[in-house]
């Protein structure tokens, strides 16, 4: 858990983390009040907080490429491109991430 904080990859984690917590309030909690409940300030507040931690995970995930040396072909791009698919964020830190700062 140390790691997440002190880490390039474990804050990488953690922004992964947080940006798909956010993409799943802003879905299934946050619309729906919009749209059934005629209730929008929620996502008027949770949309820029989503789209913040969205631009923040993509320039960190170039920063920890940067600075890990990662190859682009092989491990970057994965990671750019899942999230931009809904939830990517939650594979890429189960399949990528969690093994790379574990050194496997």
């Amino acid at each position: 858990m140390k790691k997440l904080f002190t880490t390039t990859i474990g804050h990488l984690r953690l922004l992964a983390f947080l940006e798909g917590i956010s993409l799943l309030v802003l879905v299934f909690i946050a619309v729906p009040l919009k749209y059934y409940f005629n209730e929008p300030s929620v996502s008027k507040v949770l949309g820029p907080i989503h789209g913040a931690l969205f631009l923040l995970f993509v320039f960190n995930a170039l920063r920890t490429g940067v600075e890990q040396q990662w190859k682009f072909k092989e491990t970057t791009w994965q990671v750019l491109v899942a999230c931009f698919i809904p939830f990517g964020t939650f594979y890429i830190d189960y399949k990528i991430l969690r093994n790379l700062e574990n050194g496997k």
